[in-house]
């Protein structure tokens, strides 16, 4: 609670001193520019390469997450069914095995 306190002069020393050293700044802005200009250039081409690179393997990386992913959604929903599956199939094959004859001639 203290720096509640005090924020009223931290702002007031921080735009005192903003004020002195504005000229400064302002006199030495273009040779820090000179000097860092082309970093801040090869980072910005580095950053396109690489993403140019990477985002493409993403891209593909991702598209087989989402196919695994919907496979073990689909695995998910249909492994319970497989007892309701085979009690099916044994009541056909009872229903088949015992049905009676239909009246067409069989050879």
């Amino acid at each position: 609670m203290v720096w509640l306190l005090l924020l009223p002069f931290r702002l007031l020393f921080g735009i005192v001193f903003g004020l002195l050293a504005l000229p400064f700044v302002l006199l030495f802005l273009p040779f820090v520019l000179l000097i860092l200009l082309p970093f801040a250039i090869l980072r910005f081409t580095l950053r396109i390469v690489v993403g140019l690179v990477v985002l493409p393997i993403l891209a593909v990386v991702a598209l087989i997450a989402l196919l695994v992913g919907g496979i073990a959604v689909a695995a998910a929903v249909l492994v319970p069914l497989i007892p309701v599956l085979i009690l099916a199939c044994c009541v056909w094959a009872v229903w088949w095995l015992t049905r009676g004859s239909t009246g067409l001639i069989r050879t």
